[in-house]
């Protein structure tokens, strides 16, 4: 019964803390909000910088986990889109205004009052969450596991955002970190046609291998130059130094996308790698429209998500490994196990 009972969460009490387990409230949800019982939550990168306090502080104490897959155990008035027992994804963009000159002009990912899920909303680190009708996906019955939808609900959605400001005409795309995002977007570039060149951390022939795989036409570290310069460049690994890299590694009038929320200063480089009509370019969040075309085109690509799974309670661990790069695609609390 939605409102009442208690829930199991990973909860933040303060940056740069371990997340604490927790026995918490079920609350019910108001107007406009629907109950989601988790089944997956993806471990994102962005939950990482949270977790490290390399992002502005957020709501504390926090759930963290925006990369929700799980289905509708209640809804509150006005809800008319999900009835109960609906499968649901619930991504990072949680709110946005409706009002601002970014709203009013298609771009609410750019939103001034914008509130993200397992930031400035609890997320899904948890047994339940709420969360806005108008900022959740309908997951298709049959659309493929919790675990393997959760990490398109944000690695696939930037990963897709960064992938379409490359342009429709870039046949050869450069990966710069070959992790959730990378992997989910090379499978859709491949099946585009596309000629994809995975640049991930020297020496790390694993995941050389692992983007072989999935159909890169090259694959090698990022200390090098591909044989075949880049029309675009996607960069999801959060290392400044790889802009002025891919700049080298691309060609005249080509792009290079920033996709991660945070990323170490980007160094001094020389005029001329960016001469020529190259452009540098960052990705903010996400559109609701995105989260429509990205499923859809998942769907049509026959994406296979690779995910390494942890019970919730080992959200820690999870978050461990991936800070030491040790994850080959992505990570994923298996919430419905516990």
């Amino acid at each position: 019964m939605p409102g009442s009972g208690t829930m199991r969460a990973m909860v933040l009490m303060e940056p740069g803390q371990r997340l604490v387990l927790r026995e918490l409230r079920i609350r019910a949800p108001e107007h406009g909000q629907v109950l989601v019982r988790v089944q997956a939550c993806g471990v994102c990168r962005t939950d990482l910088h949270i977790v490290d306090a390399e992002l502005d502080a957020p709501k504390l104490p926090l759930i963290p986990g925006h990369e929700i897959a799980g289905v509708v155990a209640g809804t509150g008035p006005g809800v008319s889109g999900f009835r109960e027992g609906d499968p649901i994804g619930v991504p990072w963009l949680g709110w946005t205004c409706g009002e601002c000159r970014f709203c009013r002009s298609g771009r609410e990912n750019l939103c001034e009052r914008a509130r993200f899920t397992g930031y400035t909303i609890d997320g899904g680190y948890a047994e339940y969450t709420i969360a806005d009708q108008r900022y959740c996906f309908p997951l298709p019955p049959g659309s493929g596991s919790p675990s393997g939808m959760a990490p398109l609900l944000c690695a696939g959605l930037i990963g897709y955002r960064s992938y379409r400001m490359a342009g429709e005409d870039a046949k050869r795309l450069g990966i710069y970190g070959f992790g959730a995002a990378g992997h989910i977007i090379a499978q859709i570039a491949a099946h585009r046609g596309r000629e994809v060149y995975a640049f991930t951390k020297p020496g790390d022939f694993a995941g050389q291998a692992f983007a072989r795989r999935l159909g890169a036409t090259w694959a090698g570290g990022s200390d090098r130059q591909p044989p075949e310069l880049l029309d675009a460049a996607l960069i999801f690994a959060p290392v400044g130094a790889l802009v002025p890299a891919a700049l080298r590694a691309t060609v005249r009038g080509g792009v290079v996308i920033c996709g991660g929320i945070h990323m170490s200063d980007v160094p001094s480089f020389p005029y001329e790698l960016l001469w020529q009509e190259r452009q540098v370019r960052s990705v903010a969040n996400l559109t609701r429209r995105d989260g429509e075309e990205l499923l859809a085109e998942a769907a049509e690509a026959g994406v296979r998500v690779s995910a390494e799974l942890f019970p919730l309670e080992k959200a820690n661990e999870a978050l461990d490994r991936l800070r030491s790069g040790a994850v080959e695609g992505a990570a994923v609390l298996n919430v419905a196990a516990g």
